[in-house]
This record gives structure tokens, C-alpha cells and sequence, in this order.
């Protein structure tokens, strides 16, 4: 069945005008009419969520990893962090709202005290919970927690994505502690993914994949980037999920994350980048395909970046420095003729990230990481190859490492016809 591209614009753009919304607003938008997508059903059956016992064996680790490091409280902001330990969800705003995770008990929430009672109904882990009135300092709130969990001395750890205003407010009420990077202990318990972990990570892999099988085909000149993520939106919530992905047109793939502002046009490559999220964590898959027949630059570009791809992949053993993984790559460009380093042509990027509950986080697989690979790691293999002005290249999948080694949660393209395996 063909995609009309006209009928989408008509039936989505048009919804869009109809609400009062401009076309660069937010309204949901309807179906293709076309039944492109008639054959994409849930795929969320059997999904197996993160449960508390798993999220209270997390906070052993991390008290066990805080006592091991000398820290008295590790201070939650809003975000990744707080959801991975507790399971409590809240949007970063311009006030505190926050955890502290003693070295021993459970967390305690500080929180506006007008969200008092919303908070109570989201606490999974723990239950005490200290307020904060609208004029007065949630600063001295938690300053007044460290004191009243025997914290007079000693140190206190700041999680990754603690905003500034929020360190400097603790700070400036209790000058006496030291405050330093929780990274040994936040990182540390996030960078080992469980057999739960996996498998969501595994099961939002299968539904990109799945989009991409249904989208791809959808390609044609005359199509804009905005109106094929719109297409991939459509896909996903199909299959049960919330997810996108983006499209770089023509010499705007040569920039990794460059954004395309003119339509496709016959022999163009277009570069397609993304995932969805399942259970809280995230996929991470690229294509890259021609509209049309490719030109035999185009073809040799496609086979050097999984040949970098495959050299990477070969690298990937339980025990090898992350180092080696991205050193991999690189020999390979270099050997035809590519790079060396960063230098273009050539990958100007790192060869892959970690991934989890961000679509980056952790660790990543880059020069000067000796980090060994170990069991339960999860990471991207991405090795891009970028030709400036012309365009660029990018194979992406993401593996978990096991007790038998590495394990692709999608396989690669067979080929620059046959994106998907």
C-alpha cells in the first residue's frame, strides 16, 4: 500500500488549523487516512514494569556504595535519578522538590507544602516527607533534615543533574558540610542494568524497529523532516508507546545533529535517529537509506560505516576497556583512509553511549574511558562517517552486556537497500 503524502498534510495539518492551532503548535494529530499504518497493533503485552523490591534493592546498593565512599546523605534532585530509586515522578519547576537518601533508612522528601498530599499519593519508598511553605527557605529545610539525621559533619553527595540554585541554596544554610559529586554511587548503581532492565530496553528496541519497517517505506521527494517524525509519532503510539524519530536530509546528515529545513529530493540520503520508551527506558536505533537508487559514493560511504560498525562490534568482549570499543572504529576509518581521531572525513564523534533510562547516560565508549566491560552494561555502537557539505552516514544499535558477552537488542542493516534486519 502507497502513502499519500498529500492526504497526510491534508488530514493532520488541516485537524491542526481546524483546532486553532498554527502549524507550528502542539495538537495532536490524526491518522494518515491512508491505512499505512493499519497493520501495527500494541506491542506493550507482557511488559513486566520495575517494581519496588527491585527499587529497594537498588537504595541497599547505593547506602552500601555511600558508606564505601564516605558520604552521610545523597541529595535526589528532580529527574532521572529520583525515579530510578524511588519511583516518583514530578517535572523540574522553579521550586525544590527533592530527596535525601540517608547512608541508612529510607529517603525522606522534601517538598511545597500545597503538594503535600499529591506527593503522598506518588510515594512508593519511604514516607516521611518534610514541607516547605511559599516564604520560606526549602534550603533551611534540608539543612535542618542533615541535622536531624545526626548529619552535623561529613559529607553530602549532589547526584548528577542537581541544578545549581538548588546546590548553592543547601550550601549557603549549611556551609559546615562538604558537598561533593555522587556520581560513584547514582552512576555506579544506573550504569548495571537487571534482567527487568533489559528486557523493557529490549521490548522498546522491537517497536522502533517495528516503526522503521512501517516508515521507511514512506520516504519519497517532497517529504519534509517535520512531517516524517509526525508519521513516526503516529507508528509508535500505534504500537503502544510514546517515541519519535528525526530525519537529516541530503548534507544536513553531515552534521550529527544537523536539522533539515528543505524537503527530500530524489538521490538523497536521509539519516533517521530515535526511539521510544518503554517501562522508563529508552531505545536508540539509525538508519540510514537513499531515496531512490543510491550513486556509488553513496553505496562505498554506507559500507565503510558498518564496516566501522562491525570493527567496533568485533572489539566488544567482557573485561576490554571501553577505550578499545571506540579504538576499534577508528583503526578501521583510518585504515581507509579516514580520520585519524575526530578529523573529517571521518567519525567526529565518540563511537557510542551509555543508555538506560536516558537515551544517554553513564559512561560511553571513548578514548581515555579504561572502564573494563562488565555484565549488565548497556551502550549504543554508532561509529559515524561524515563527508562535509556532502553527507553523512549513521549505523546505530544499542547492546547489553551478558555473562556470555555482548547481545544486540536490534540487529544491523544488511544493507543500504535493506535497513532493517
Amino acid at each position: 500500500m502507497t502513502f499519500d503524502r498529500r492526504d497526510f498534510l491534508k488530514t493532520s495539518m488541516g485537524a491542526a488549523v481546524g483546532a486553532g492551532v498554527t502549524a507550528s503548535g502542539c495538537a495532536a494529530q490524526p491518522s494518515p487516512t491512508t491505512g499505512a499504518m493499519d497493520g501495527l497493533t500494541s506491542m506493550t503485552e507482557g511488559v513486566v514494569p520495575i517494581t519496588d523490591e527491585e527499587r529497594l534493592r537498588r537504595i541497599e546498593k547505593a547506602q552500601r556504595l555511600m558508606a564505601a565512599g564516605g558520604m552521610d546523605a545523597v541529595f535526589l534532585d528532580v529527574g532521572t535519578s529520583l525515579d530510578y530509586f524511588t519511583g516518583v515522578q514530578m517535572w523540574p519547576s522553579e521550586r525544590m522538590f527533592a530527596a535525601v537518601l540517608p547512608v541508612e533508612g529510607e529517603p525522606v522528601y522534601i517538598v511545597p507544602k500545597f503538594e503535600e498530599e499529591e506527593t503522598l499519593d506518588k510515594i512508593r519508598i519511604g514516607s516521611s516527607i518534610r514541607s516547605w511553605e511559599e516564604h520560606e527557605s526549602p534550603s533551611r529545610v534540608a539543612a535542618d533534615l542533615f541535622a536531624d539525621l545526626g548529619i552535623r559533619s561529613g559529607r553530602i553527595g549532589m547526584e548528577e543533574r542537581v541544578r545549581f540554585f538548588l546546590f548553592d541554596g543547601i550550601r549557603a544554610e549549611a556551609p559546615h558540610l562538604e558537598y561533593v559529586s555522587a556520581d560513584d554511587v547514582t552512576v555506579e548503581c544506573r550504569l548495571i542494568k537487571s534482567n527487568t532492565e533489559i528486557a523493557l530496553m529490549q521490548r522498546a528496541s522491537d517497536i522502533t524497529i517495528e516503526v522503521y519497517r512501517t516508515v521507511i517505506p514512506m520516504l519519497e521527494p517532497g517529504m519534509t523532516s517535520d512531517e516524517f517524525t509526525e508519521l513516526t509519532r503516529q507508528a509508535h503510539t500505534a504500537c503502544g508507546v510514546s517515541g519519535s524519530i528525526w530525519a537529516q536530509i541530503g548534507a544536513a546528515s553531515s552534521r550529527p545533529h544537523g536539522r533539515s529545513t528543505r524537503p527530500i529530493k530524489e538521490g538523497d540520503v536521509v539519516l533517521m535517529d530515535g526511539g521510544c520508551r518503554v517501562g522508563g527506558y529508552k531505545s536508540d536505533i539509525s538508519r540510514t537509506v537513499v531515496v531512490g537508487e543510491p550513486t556509488a559514493r553513496q553505496r562505498e560511504a554506507w559500507r565503510l560505516a558498518a564496516g566501522a560498525q562491525a570493527a567496533a562490534w568485533e572489539a566488544i568482549a567482557l573485561g576490554v576497556p571501553c577505550e578499545t570499543v571506540d579504538a576499534a572504529a577508528r583503526a578501521y576509518y583510518v585504515a581507509e583512509g579516514y580520520g585519524p581521531g575526530y578529523q573529517l572525513p571521518g567519525c567526529p564523534h565518540r563511537t557510542g553511549h551509555g543508555i538506560g533510562m536516558d537515551g544517554h547516560e553513564g559512561i560511553h565508549l571513548v578514548k581515555g574511558n579504561t572502564r573494563p566491560l562488565e555484565t549488565g552494561m548497556c551502550f549504543s555502537n554508532e561509529p559515524m562517517l561524515v563527508l562535509p557539505g556532502e553527507f553523512g552516514v549513521r549505523l546505530e544499535e544499542c547492546f547489553y552486556m551478558a555473562e556470555d558477552g555482548p547481545h544486540y537488542f536490534s540487529q544491523p542493516s544488511p544493507s543500504i537497500e535493506q535497513p532493517c534486519a
